[in-house]
C-alpha cells in the first residue's frame, strides 16, 4: 500500500456535435479572468478600421466568434499544451521562431 495512491487513469469519450465540428474562425483572442474563471474570447474582424473623428484613434469593428470559460485550475495545463503545439508547429514548418509580428496582431488587451 502506498501513501499517495494514484488517481485512476480516465479516458474521455468526446462527442463533438455536427453543428460545431467545423469550428469558427477567429483573427485573434482576448483573455481575461475573474477570481473563479478564465475567459477566452475569440474575435473576428467585421470590417476595416474607421475614425469617428480626427481626435480619436481608429476603431476596429470586431465580434466575439466564441467565448470559452475554464476554471483557473485548467489554465496552466492549457498554457503548457499551447506551448507544446506551438513548438511542434514551428518544427513542422521549418521555423526556429514565431513570425516576427506575432505579438503585434490584434488589439491590445485591456
Amino acid at each position: 500500500m502506498t501513501d499517495n495512491p494514484q488517481p485512476p487513469n480516465i479516458q474521455f469519450d468526446v462527442n463533438l456535435p455536427s453543428e460545431i465540428e467545423t469550428g469558427v474562425f477567429a483573427d485573434f483572442a482576448n483573455i481575461w479572468h475573474t477570481p473563479n474563471t478564465f475567459v477566452l474570447d475569440f474575435l473576428s474582424v467585421k470590417g476595416p478600421a474607421a475614425r469617428s473623428s480626427d481626435a480619436e484613434p481608429p476603431r476596429l469593428p470586431v465580434k466575439v466568434a466564441a467565448r470559452v470559460r475554464i476554471p483557473p485550475e485548467q489554465i496552466f495545463p492549457l498554457i503548457e499544451a499551447l506551448t507544446q503545439q506551438g513548438q511542434r508547429w514551428l518544427r513542422e514548418n521549418g521555423r526556429s521562431a514565431p513570425p516576427a509580428n506575432w505579438a503585434q496582431q490584434g488589439p491590445p488587451a485591456e
